[in-house]
């Protein structure tokens, strides 16, 4: 009788609740984000590192590189907690991960929920952002490189119109000023010519003082908010793509590791069950 019914308490000991292929299918899926985090920080302080003293300082609330580290460490501390609770089996940290991803994807939707009920404030906060950026554009090599990228890709130049880039000391208009581009616009501005070799780096000079129609023969007068929202107004289908793209992998992993937990809670209760069991001489 004994050994007819050790057979299956040994069965009950070696089940478990928790599956291997969701344990480490989550581990691996932390582990690339983690990874891609570690890559973005690792750039972004090398960036960071690349710059001046005096520019590191002066415009940091709108530094790609700031962004990326943000971003990267953020990441990091994510995907730790749900590598190393997947791979330790720690519910601590597998909720902490998942209240975390949970958060971030309320925030997003939140977001932009709001910046379409919103759309005016939104906005403006973009014009105030894209101004600030104006103000430093010769501060930071990589937000020039970014500012002239937007406005050759979108074909604009300044948030408005061409006239905002007086914002900045070296483009401003005012007769004391002193800089040798004064009045003028950065050449990302200019348009371009098809059969083009090298980029007159000087042809927006003196665009500012001209009016709409005589400097639309030379640069692009349209700002690039208006730019920027009528792209968006046509690439409706490709933005709710990248929005899905988004949101796919962290319902992933907030499903996952809500399934890993609550195998964990069931095994705990297996092994408390069997450790109350075990002084019964029938179990």
């Amino acid at each position: 009788m004994a050994g007819r019914l050790g057979a299956p308490a040994a069965y009950v000991e070696e089940f478990s609740f928790v599956s291997p292929l969701v344990k480490y299918l989550l581990f691996f899926f932390n582990m690339l984000f983690w990874v891609i985090s570690m890559v973005m920080v690792s750039i972004g302080v090398y960036a960071r590192l690349m710059k001046h003293a005096e520019a590191a300082l002066a415009c940091l609330a709108v530094d790609p590189a700031i962004l990326l580290i943000v971003v990267g460490v953020l990441m990091f501390l994510l995907t730790f907690c749900g590598c190393i609770g997947s791979l330790r089996e720690n519910i601590c940290l597998l909720q902490t991960f998942s209240s975390c991803l949970t958060v971030v994807f309320l925030l997003q939707l939140a977001a932009g929920i709001l910046g379409f009920v919103f759309s005016d404030k939104a906005r403006g906060k973009v014009s105030e952002f894209i101004n600030n950026a104006i103000v430093h554009y010769r501060d930071d090599l990589d937000l020039q490189n970014l500012i002239d990228y937007g406005q050759k890709e979108f074909s604009c130049c300044g948030g408005n119109s061409y006239k905002d880039w007086s914002l900045n000391m070296y483009f401003n208009c005012s007769e004391d000023n002193p800089s040798r581009e004064r009045c003028s616009v950065p050449y990302s501005c200019c348009l371009l010519t098809p059969k083009q070799a090298v980029i007159n780096t000087m042809c927006g000079q003196g665009m500012q003082a001209l009016n709409y129609l005589e400097a639309g023969k030379v640069i692009y007068t349209n700002g690039c908010i208006d730019k920027l929202v009528n792209w968006l107004h046509s690439n409706l289908f490709l933005l709710g793509g990248v929005a899905l793209g988004l949101a796919i992998p962290q319902l992933v992993g907030i499903l996952l590791s809500q399934i890993l937990v609550n195998q964990i809670k069931d095994q705990i209760k297996l092994q408390l069950y069997n450790q109350q069991h075990r002084a019964d001489p029938w179990y």
